[in-house]
Parts: C-alpha cells; sequence; structure tokens
C-alpha cells in the first residue's frame, strides 16, 4: 500500500525534470514574446523618453518620428510611453484576475469533486446558477452598482471568475479519486486535506494551468473592453483600453492613437496563446505517458 503512494507524490515533480528539454516551438516563442513585453513593462522608466502624463503642446497629434516613436495623441502625450506604462497595469491586472480567482476555484472544485455528495450537489448548484448569465454581463452589472474603477474590477471579477475553475477541478478529480493511489492514501488512513492537497491535485491540475493562460488573455481583453466602455480604468491612467477609446474620435486624423494599444493587446495575447497551446501539447504529453 505504501508504494502504491509514492507515485501520486512524485508524479508531478519527476514527470517535470523528465521533460524539460521538450518545449515545442510555441511555447518557446510565446515565452520569449511574453518576456520581451514584462522587462519592457519592469523598465518603462527607463526606455520612455517620457514620462506617461507629460504633455508636449508642440507635438499635438505628431506622425511617428525619431522624437516619438509612436507618436503622439490629443494632448500631445507620447504613445510609446504610455503603451510602456499601460502594459505595467494590464499585466498587473490580468494575473490578478486570472490567478487569484483560479486559486480558490480549484480548491473548491477538487473538493467538490473529492467529497461528491451534499458539498458535490450545493457547489454545482451554486455554478450552475452563476454560468447561467453571461460573464460580461454579470461583470458590467456589478460594476454598475459599484462603480469605475480598478477596486471594483478586482471584486466583479473575484465574484463570478472562479466558476469555469472549479468545474475543471470537479471534473479532474472525480476522474483522479478512483484511481489506485488515491484509495491507497484513503486506506491509509490520510487526512482529507493531504490527499487533496499532496496527492489528488497535483495530478488534476492541468486542465485549469492550461485554461489560465487563455483566461489571462480573456482578462486583458475585458479591461480594455471595460476601460473603452468607461466602466475601467479611468483617464488619464495610461491603460490599453482606455488609450484606444480615448483616440476613437482621431481614428481618420490620427490612427496611431489607436493603433499601437491595439498592437499591444494583440501581441500580448499572442504571447499567452501560444504559451497555453505549447503548455496543453506538453501537459498532454505528460498524462499520456503516465496512463
Amino acid at each position: 500500500m505504501t508504494v502504491a503512494c509514492i507515485p501520486s507524490a512524485r508524479i508531478f515533480s519527476t514527470s517535470v525534470s523528465r521533460e524539460v528539454g521538450s518545449w515545442s516551438t510555441s511555447l518557446k516563442i510565446g515565452c520569449a514574446l511574453l518576456l520581451l513585453i514584462v522587462v519592457s513593462a519592469m523598465f518603462a522608466p527607463l526606455i520612455a523618453g517620457y514620462g506617461p502624463d507629460f504633455q508636449n503642446f508642440d507635438a499635438v497629434l505628431q506622425r511617428p518620428t525619431f522624437s516619438h516613436l509612436l507618436g503622439t495623441d490629443s494632448l500631445g502625450r507620447d504613445i510609446f510611453s504610455r503603451v510602456l506604462f499601460g502594459a505595467r497595469l494590464d499585466l498587473q491586472i490580468g494575473f490578478i484576475a486570472t490567478y487569484v480567482p483560479a486559486i480558490y476555484g480549484v480548491l473548491i472544485g477538487a473538493l467538490a469533486g473529492y467529497k461528491g455528495g451534499k458539498v458535490d450537489t450545493v457547489v454545482m448548484g451554486v455554478l450552475n446558477i452563476a454560468m447561467a448569465f453571461p460573464f460580461l454581463v454579470l461583470i458590467i452589472g456589478i460594476l454598475a452598482i459599484l462603480g469605475p474603477g480598478i477596486q471594483n474590477i478586482y471584486i466583479s471579477v473575484f465574484l463570478v471568475a472562479w466558476t469555469m475553475y472549479a468545474r475543471l477541478a470537479r471534473a479532474d478529480m472525480m476522474v483522479e479519486r478512483t484511481k489506485d493511489y488515491m484509495t491507497a492514501a484513503r486506506v491509509l488512513g490520510f487526512p482529507t486535506r493531504r490527499i487533496i492537497l499532496r496527492h489528488g491535485l497535483p495530478n488534476a491540475i492541468s486542465s485549469s494551468i492550461v485554461f489560465s493562460t487563455s483566461d489571462f488573455v480573456l482578462n486583458i481583453l475585458l479591461v480594455s473592453g471595460l476601460s473603452f466602455l468607461g466602466l475601467g480604468v479611468q483617464p488619464p491612467t495610461p491603460e490599453w483600453g482606455a488609450m484606444i477609446a480615448e483616440g476613437k474620435d482621431f481614428l481618420f486624423q490620427a490612427w496611431w492613437i489607436c493603433t499601437m494599444p491595439g498592437l499591444a493587446v494583440v501581441l500580448t495575447g499572442t504571447a499567452l496563446s501560444l504559451i497555453g497551446d505549447g503548455l496543453a501539447q506538453r501537459l498532454g504529453e505528460r498524462h499520456h505517458g503516465f496512463v
């Protein structure tokens, strides 16, 4: 019985160490792009030639030049600087809005999938009610009550974004709980917390990890969309969606105001999508190797 439990504690670390060199091309490219974006955001004060709110009224609506690489907006602010500083905020919001709900969503789903019975019935009831409404409609409805702003975006996302992670973790845990190593752990008298966290969850979290990369992209788009609608980050704070909203009135006169932050969103989304594809392939091969 004891021997049967050993793979459950080591399966995750052993498989990862054995496949260190098997990174796919999409995973490498995605990580490189994301690293470039993160480093640019971290060192924005050193890279940007101007402050994000610095106004030069002698260079209003200036086309991209050597002095303003991505041009200027209607207030003479440097678009390149604002895109870099906006990356800081968008990546921060995307990361927090993705992985905070993922933590308790996965834990709730894993508990429901392992315990079953009344616990599973209650959790599934809440999930079905929450998922019966469109995600964006719920977010907008909550923000309409709480008001716009970063803090209220966090609150609204935390209330509804955990449901998909809970559903994924529940489904995977229902499969894992029937396997021999989980049965052996129960026979040995291990507490429920140890069985779920140390044995079941490391083998039932792959789907949630892969989904989180796509969710990261969706959360960045969500924040940008809310800011475009006036429910998200408020001007003059540099944020990609807010920048696009500010430039929509000058789309034909100064196309770069909307285009440049839009390209930043596309590039970040592409990087995270490539990472998600690479992780799906890698974790799928790992799982297949142990079947």
